[in-house]
This record gives C-alpha cells, sequence and structure tokens, in this order.
C-alpha cells in the first residue's frame, strides 16, 4: 500500500544504515528522502543522498543522542534521481518498500538504494 502525503508516494522505507544521524531503529526520521544515481544500472549505483554521519561515533547505543524531538517512521517520501529504475515515476520512488543499506557507512558514497531495479532495455 502506498501512502501519500501532501501528494506524494509514501513507500514504506527500511534502513540498515545505522551510522547515518536519522537512522532509528531502522527507519528514517527524514520526511522524505534523497536517492542519487542519475546514471545507474544496479543498486551499487545509487546513494541516499540525504546520508549524514553520525557525530560523536557511530555505536548503535548513541543512535538517540541527538534525535531530540524527531520522530521516526517507517513511511518517507523518496525523491530519485536514479531515472532508470522501473519504480521511478517522474523522480519519485513507486516501490511499495524501499530498503537503504550501507553497513558502516561514513559517506552517502557507501550507502545504496537495494531495491533499485534497472528498467533498461
Amino acid at each position: 500500500i502506498l501512502y501519500l502525503k501532501g501528494g506524494y508516494i509514501m513507500p514504506d522505507l527500511r534502513c540498515t544504515v545505522q551510522t547515518c544521524t536519522h537512522n532509528q531503529n531502522y527507519y528514517c526520521n527524514l520526511d522524505s528522502i534523497v536517492v542519487g544515481g542519475n546514471s545507474a544500472k544496479k543498486a551499487a549505483d545509487t546513494s541516499c543522498d540525504s546520508f549524514e554521519e553520525r557525530k560523536g561515533g557511530s555505536a548503535y547505543a548513541d543512535a538517540y543522542s541527538d534525535m531530540e524531538g524527531k520522530e521516526a517512521s517507517a513511511k518517507s517520501s523518496v525523491d530519485c534521481k536514479a531515472t532508470d529504475c522501473m519504480y521511478n515515476k517522474e523522480c519519485q520512488c513507486h516501490a511499495g518498500k524501499i530498503s537503504v543499506e550501507g553497513g558502516n557507512a561514513c559517506h552517502c558514497d557507501e550507502t545504496e538504494c537495494a531495491t533499485f531495479k534497472c528498467g533498461c532495455a
């Protein structure tokens, strides 16, 4: 099920990038993220351009130190620059759910949209 918020598609978003300041229990506390990769042909060519490295270390125990007043949600709109992805319609993600991965990333280039599927011929 896709939810709409302000006219934007809201896929389920699960994020394994625990070194990101926006990650809270595998959810993102941003209402909208940007997935980069305008020439992507595979998932590894994409990235979460909204990634911001958590300051003060990457330990999961510190995950909430800079989260005051922010609520993470399973739903986020996805502004997608990966125009060859089969789920990209007018730069919005239309997948029912997406997974952002990157383990111990220190930079957005070390993250990826694992749901990316090339719609190229």
